[in-house]
């Protein structure tokens, strides 16, 4: 007995006995970005450095042709004569209205198209007569350029303010319509089905179908449509104008100020570049949940 209870049991293996046990994951290397891969996202800071880096290099080479001599300034003003003429203009001329009635012209005459435009391209795109019916002419308008119409619109309107809003409303109004008539008309099919399943009549549908699903591509449209209002409302303001940023480049171009029209142009920009991102800004907010 002692001599049985004296024996030792066999060890296992420290490796054999670990065998059964569950090993852990290997860990997953971290993917690699790649700077220039076709689609591959960029932070927002990168995106920030890349846009102000396009600006400066601009400058650079703006400033080098001019302040090198390898332009006239006849021709083209250097960046240092174009803030000094830009600080004049603001000074001495009152550009402060200019700015002001040339804003006032592009929101004006893009709310008005806005207004009529919106409810057209919804009715086309819900209902296929209504499209049929208005479509031909409103592609067929859309190709005339708002300039065109400038010497009628001066017969029947006058040189006043109307004839100005007028001209940004033929420039917005038919790319408003058509392409809120797109949005619409592209509404998923299976959402509309599942209404009608569940009771809806065609008046549910349109509006808490097709409307909501398409508020989000309305906007964006509109964010689009109002660039283009910017340079319907230069042309515009080029021919028979007393006041607005196109007033006054004209008038600079009359003098040979080349500074003043570029000022003038980056003034338009910056502007529009501002209103931009307050709409991108703003349909975000409306419409958060069309990013998920």
């Amino acid at each position: 007995m002692q001599a049985t209870s004296s024996k030792t049991l066999p060890q296992v293996p420290p490796r054999a006995a670990s065998a059964g046990a569950v090993s852990p994951p290997p860990a997953v290397a971290p993917v690699r970005r790649r700077a220039f891969a076709p689609l591959e996202p960029i932070g927002a800071r990168a995106r920030v450095l890349l846009g102000l880096g396009f600006f400066v290099v601009f400058v650079l080479v703006w400033s080098l042709a001019t302040l090198g001599g390898f332009v006239s300034p006849t021709f083209l003003a250097s960046p240092p004569t174009m803030v000094k003429e830009g600080w004049l203009l603001f000074t001495e001329y009152g550009f402060i209205g200019d700015i002001g009635m040339t804003v006032w012209r592009v929101f004006g005459g893009f709310l008005l198209a806005a207004v009529f435009a919106v409810p057209l391209g919804i009715a086309m795109g819900t209902w296929k007569t209504v499209e049929a019916f208005f479509e031909p002419f409103v592609s067929f308008c859309r190709y005339l350029p708002a300039s065109a119409f400038i010497p009628l619109l001066i017969l029947w309107a006058g040189l006043g303010e109307m004839q100005k809003l007028l001209v940004i409303f033929i420039g917005s109004f038919f790319q408003i319509v058509l392409m809120v008539a797109v949005t619409v008309g592209g509404a998923r099919r299976d959402l509309v089905e599942a209404a009608y399943t569940l009771g809806a009549n065609s008046r549910g549908i349109v509006a808490r179908v097709l409307i909501p699903g398409a508020a989000p591509g309305i906007a964006e449209t509109l964010r689009l449509v109002l660039g283009w209002a910017w340079t319907y409302v230069i042309v515009a303001e080029l021919i028979g104008s007393s006041s607005g940023i196109g007033h006054m480049i004209t008038d600079s171009q009359a003098l040979l100020n080349t500074g003043q029209i570029i000022f003038g142009i980056i003034v338009i920009g910056v502007i529009g570049l501002l209103s931009d991102f307050a709409f991108k800004a703003l349909n975000r907010r409306l419409f958060a949940w069309a990013a998920l």
